[in-house]
């Protein structure tokens, strides 16, 4: 989404602007049917009131698609971006959220909503970091994006390209905050998620510096702005508050890129992306430790395997990684004892207690897992140990 384009200025003078300006109010016409309201596809347009209980009947939430930007210089983008007019409806503040504290779900979920504030906004200062903890949260309540904080925050974030906070993927965090400037990040997080809104951004989901120009910029409409960042919610009713309806489900993933700045991702590193696009062979498996690999499921993305003993237990999850390549979706189920593994699913109770170490991966909702047996196999950190009684 957000951040530092590296523009080529190979675009120049009153001609370029003049037509990089065309082309978004041409966009924002089209969307806003010229001051009406509209429905994305479905070419009828609302001139009374956008606040519906429910979506408009056949139209899904819209996609979220990586994030691409014109090749305007700077000081072009910042004259574009001037003259786009602020939206004239109503920008209504968005309903507190509040998450129960006490727990390893709200420590990660508060140290994903502290890295997004800390390296997208800490130089904009406290209201700087607040706007984009709220758009976090109002991501997070959107049909149209994951279901826990650290999987919005991290949303792509696997890929060079096509991150949504491109701090999660730009090499950003190879930067370690002063103790000061991580330490107020986690305050601002923690009064988020105590229900704390800051209201002058509503239910904006999108932003981006005023220095570079989104290609998705001229279809939303552009409601606040605080510091250098422009703030967006989606036009019609997806940008209304009865779209934002959702809340936290599943348990907050291990983010291996924030091991070093909190002790409750610490561990993720194991699970850092392998480099491999594609998925191992199991003739190639079978060299890095798994003696016998069956896929289990039709599309191939769910695995019971036969661990190698003589393989560290820290292997493990580089092991479920080659597996699993990147699929969307993984399940990598291992047993180090051949004759109590499975021959396929459903496992019978008696053979899970058995199991020595799984991993499983859900991109769709930011879920990833890998747990031991920790009878089998001490682990330092208990939140790795599964449960086998």
């Amino acid at each position: 989404m957000i951040e530092a384009l590296k523009a080529r200025r190979d675009l120049h003078g009153p001609i370029a602007i003049a037509i990089a300006l065309l082309i978004v109010l041409a966009a924002i016409w089209a969307a806003q049917g010229f001051g009406a309201r509209f429905f994305p596809g479905s070419g009828k347009v609302d001139q009374v009131s956008e606040h519906f209980a429910a979506p408009p009947p056949g139209q899904p939430a819209p996609p979220v698609e990586p994030v691409k930007y014109a090749d305007i210089a700077p000081t072009d983008a910042v004259k574009i971006n001037a003259a786009v007019p602020f939206s004239t409806e109503p920008n209504p503040a968005a309903k507190p959220f509040k998450l129960k504290d006490g727990t390893e779900d709200y420590e990660r979920s508060r140290d994903c909503l502290a890295a997004a504030a800390y390296y997208e906004a800490a130089a904009e200062g406290d209201d700087g970091m607040r706007a984009v903890a709220q758009v976090v949260i109002n991501r997070l309540r959107h049909p149209a994006f994951p279901k826990t904080i650290c999987g919005v925050v991290f949303q792509g974030s696997e890929r060079s390209t096509g991150c949504q906070f491109t701090f999660s993927c730009d090499g950003s965090m190879a930067r370690i905050p002063s103790t000061s400037g991580w330490q107020r990040a986690r305050e601002i997080a923690a009064a988020t998620l105590k229900g704390k809104v800051f209201k002058p951004v509503g239910y904006s989901t999108h932003y981006h510096t005023n220095w570079v120009v989104p290609y998705w910029s001229g279809s939303l409409d552009k409601v606040a702005q605080v510091g250098t960042h422009l703030f967006f919610r989606w036009a019609g009713w997806w940008g209304t508050p009865g779209a934002f309806r959702g809340g936290e489900s599943g348990p907050e993933p291990a983010i291996a890129k924030l091991a070093a700045l909190s002790p409750a991702h610490k561990g993720a590193e194991e699970l850092q992306l392998a480099a491999t696009d594609a998925a191992l062979s199991p003739d190639k498996l079978a060299a890095k430790g798994a003696r016998q690999v069956k896929i289990v499921s039709p599309g191939g993305d769910a695995f019971i395997v036969i661990l190698d003993r003589k393989v560290s237990a820290s292997q493990f999850p580089s092991l479920a990684l080659a597996a699993c390549g990147q699929k969307e979706f993984c399940k990598f189920m291992g047993w180090t004892d051949a004759g109590k593994a499975p021959k396929g699913f459903p496992i019978p109770e008696d053979m899970h207690k058995a199991l020595s170490f799984s991993y499983l991966r859900n991109r769709s909702n930011g879920f990833e897992k890998a747990l031991w047996n920790c009878r089998e196999f001490k682990r330092d950190d208990e939140s790795q140990c599964m449960k086998t009684s």
